[in-house]
C-alpha cells in the first residue's frame, strides 16, 4: 500500500510540471509554423521578383529585334506569359506551406475539395457541345483550343515574314517595296496555311462548310461589297505592284509617300507628316500618279511671267541661271525654258528642271522661285502686274493736277545743292552671259538663238583661292568665263605667268575648237565664279548652224602665228596643209559638221 501511494506522490509533480509545459510546446510549435510561413513567403516574393526582372530583361532585349507590326503581338505573349508563370508560382508556394504547415492540414482537404468541384463544374461548361459541325461538337474548350491556336499561327507567320525581311532580303539589298511585297504575300499565305492546318488538326471537315462559305459569298457580294473589293484590290496591288512601299504618288490630288499596303487599305504619308488611310480600290478605279514608278527622276514646269518688250535671251539666261543655283536640280538632263505664248499683259515663259527626289518637289520649286526673283530683278526684268484702265468724265481737275505735279517734278528734276547730295544714283550695268560670250570673237557675231544653245547647257563652277582650273597638258574638254573674282595662267614649260584675267575675261576656247591639249595652267587668285562652256555645247551649237563653223574657221585661221606659238600648228602642218584647210578638218572630226 505504501508503494502505490509513493508512486502516486511521485507522479503528481511530474504531471503539474506537464501541464505546466505544454501551452510552452504549443507556442513553440506556432513559432516555428509562422516561421516556415514567413520564410515560405519571403521565397516567394524573392522569386517573384527575379521572375518578372528577368521577364522585362528578356522583353527589353527582344523588343528590339521584333518590328513595329508585331510589337503589340509581343507584349501580348509576354503579358499572358507573366501572368501564367506568377500563377503557377503562387499556387506551388501555397501547396507548399499547406503542407509544411501541420495546422493548416485540415484546410488542405478543403481547398483540394473545393478546387476539384470548381474544375469539375469549369469542366462540364466548357465540354458542353454547343452546336455540331459535320461529326464535331463545338465547345467552350474546342473555340478556345482553336483560338489559341490561330493566335499562335498569326504571330508564327509574322515573326517568320519579318525575320526573312531583316535577315535575308535587307542583306540582299532588295529595295523597300519588294520587301514589303514578298513579306504580306508570304504572311498572308503562312496565315492561311496555318489556318487549314489548324482545323483540320481540329476535326473540323472542311467540306461541311461549303453551305457557310456560300452564305458568306452572298454576304460579300451584298452587304460587304465595299469590303470584297478593297479586298480584292489590295491582292492585285500586292501582286502586280503598279506602287509599291515607297513610292511618291498622287491620287485625287493627295500627294504622298506609301508607308503600307495592307489588304483592306493603304497607308500614305503626306509631305505634312499627316497619314491618310486611303481604301484599296480608289488606286484601281481613279488615275495614279506614280512618281518613282521605274525612275524616280521627274520633270517639274514652273511658269513665268515678264513684261512685254523684254529681252527674251535675258529671261532665258536668269531662268536658267536661277535653276543651275540649286544643287538638287539634276544637270543631266539640263534645265531647259520655254517660250509658251503671249499673254494679255506678259510673255509666258516655262522653266523646266529635273530632279530625282519628287517628294521634295513643292520646296525645289519654293527655292527656284526666290532664285529666279533675285534673277530677274538683278537683270531689270519687269515682271507684270493685272492693270485696270479707267475712263474720267471730268477732266478739267485732272489737268489741273496734271499740271501741278509736272511743275513739282521740273523742280525734282534740278541738279542737287551740296546739302543734297546724291547716294547710289549710279550703278554699274552687269553684262550678261550673252554679252560675255560676244566678247569672243568666235561668237561675235551670233544670234540671240545661236547663244541661248550655249548657255543652256553651261554651268556655274566655283573655285577657291589656288584651285586649279585646269592644267597644262590636260584635254581641253571646255571653256571658260570668269564671271566674278580673277586667274592666273602660268605656262609649266616656260615657268611664268602668261596673264591675269578678271571678270568678264574667257579662256580655254581654242583647245575646245581644235582638241589640242592645255598650252597653259589657270588658278584662281581668289574665291572666283566662272561659267563653264562643255564641248558638247559648242558641238550642238555648230551641228545646228553648220555656217557657225566656217566663220570660226577663218578667225582660227586668221590667227595662225598665235598657234604657232601657243604650238597648236607646228611648220609642218602649215606646209603641207593650207591653216584654214587644217582648222576645218579639225572642226569636222572633232565636232562633226
Amino acid at each position: 500500500m505504501m508503494k502505490y501511494l509513493n508512486l502516486f506522490l511521485a507522479a503528481v509533480p511530474a504531471s503539474l510540471l506537464i501541464a505546466q509545459l505544454a501551452p510552452l510546446q504549443r507556442l513553440r510549435v506556432a513559432l516555428i509554423e509562422a516561421g516556415q510561413i514567413v520564410a515560405l513567403v519571403a521565397i516567394a516574393v524573392v522569386t517573384d521578383w527575379l521572375l518578372l526582372k528577368g521577364i522585362d530583361q528578356l522583353q527589353q532585349r527582344l523588343h528590339r529585334q521584333v518590328s513595329q507590326h508585331s510589337q503589340p503581338w509581343f507584349s501580348l505573349v509576354v503579358s499572358l506569359l507573366r501572368l501564367t508563370l506568377r500563377v503557377l508560382l503562387w499556387a506551388l508556394i501555397l501547396s507548399w506551406v499547406l503542407q509544411s504547415v501541420e495546422s493548416l492540414a485540415p484546410w488542405q482537404g478543403r481547398i483540394e475539395h473545393a478546387i476539384q468541384f470548381l474544375l469539375q463544374r469549369v469542366g462540364v461548361v466548357f465540354n458542353t457541345p454547343l452546336i455540331e459541325l459535320g461529326r464535331t461538337k463545338i465547345t467552350l474548350n474546342f473555340l478556345f483550343l482553336i483560338v489559341f491556336l490561330s493566335v499562335l499561327v498569326i504571330f508564327t507567320s509574322r515573326w517568320v515574314s519579318e525575320w526573312l525581311k531583316d535577315r535575308i532580303l535587307a542583306q540582299l539589298r532588295v529595295d523597300r517595296g519588294s520587301q514589303e511585297t514578298i513579306t504580306r504575300v508570304l504572311s498572308y499565305s503562312l496565315s492561311f496555311i496555318g489556318f487549314i492546318v489548324v482545323l483540320q488538326t481540329a476535326g473540323i471537315d472542311l467540306s461541311s462548310l461549303t453551305v457557310l462559305a456560300g452564305v458568306l459569298g452572298i454576304g460579300f457580294g451584298f452587304g460587304l461589297q465595299t469590303l470584297a473589293s478593297n479586298f480584292i484590290s489590295g491582292l492585285a496591288l500586292l501582286l502586280e505592284r503598279p506602287i509599291k512601299v515607297g513610292d511618291f504618288i498622287e491620287v485625287d490630288g493627295l500627294l504622298g509617300t506609301v508607308e503600307k499596303i495592307s489588304i483592306r487599305a493603304t497607308i500614305i504619308r503626306t509631305n505634312d507628316s499627316q497619314y491618310v488611310i486611303v481604301p484599296n480600290n480608289r488606286f484601281i478605279e481613279k488615275n495614279v500618279v506614280n512618281w518613282s514608278y521605274g525612275s524616280p527622276d521627274s520633270r517639274i514646269h514652273i511658269p513665268v511671267s515678264v513684261a512685254y518688250g523684254s529681252d527674251t535671251v535675258l529671261v532665258t539666261e536668269a531662268l536658267l541661271s536661277a535653276a543651275r543655283q540649286d544643287p538638287r536640280v539634276l544637270l543631266t538632263p539640263p534645265p531647259s525654258v520655254w517660250f509658251r505664248g503671249f499673254g494679255e499683259s506678259a510673255y509666258l515663259f516655262e522653266l523646266l528642271v529635273w530632279i530625282n527626289r519628287p517628294q521634295d518637289s513643292e520646296p525645289i520649286k519654293s527655292a527656284l522661285n526666290f532664285l529666279i526673283e533675285q534673277e530677274l530683278r538683278q537683270r531689270h526684268i519687269e515682271v507684270p502686274f493685272p492693270q485696270l484702265d479707267l475712263r474720267l468724265r471730268d477732266l478739267g481737275e485732272l489737268r489741273s493736277l496734271t499740271q501741278y505735279y509736272q511743275h513739282a517734278g521740273a523742280r525734282d528734276s534740278e541738279p542737287p545743292t551740296a546739302a543734297e547730295p546724291t547716294v547710289g544714283k549710279t550703278t554699274k550695268a552687269k553684262l550678261s552671259l550673252a554679252d560675255m560670250l560676244r566678247n569672243i570673237s568666235y561668237f561675235s557675231h551670233c544670234s540671240n538663238a545661236q547663244l541661248q544653245v550655249l548657255i543652256e547647257l553651261g554651268t556655274h563652277q566655283f573655285y577657291g583661292k589656288g584651285e586649279a582650273i585646269c592644267r597644262e597638258g590636260s584635254p581641253g574638254d571646255a571653256f571658260y568665263i570668269v564671271l566674278e573674282g580673277s586667274v592666273e595662267v602660268y605656262s609649266e614649260q616656260l615657268d611664268q605667268i602668261l596673264a591675269t584675267l578678271y571678270g568678264g575675261s574667257f579662256f580655254g576656247e581654242i583647245s575646245v575648237l581644235t582638241g589640242m591639249p592645255r598650252s597653259a595652267t589657270v588658278r584662281a587668285l581668289e574665291a572666283t565664279s566662272l561659267f563653264v562652256v562643255p564641248r558638247s555645247a559648242v558641238q550642238r551649237l555648230l551641228q545646228a548652224h553648220p555656217q557657225l563653223a566656217e566663220e570660226i574657221a577663218h578667225e582660227l585661221a586668221a590667227r595662225q602665228q598665235v598657234l604657232q606659238e601657243l604650238g597648236l600648228v607646228n611648220s609642218q602642218d602649215i606646209k603641207s596643209l593650207p591653216p584654214l584647210q587644217w582648222i576645218r578638218q579639225r572642226l569636222q572630226t572633232l565636232f562633226n559638221v
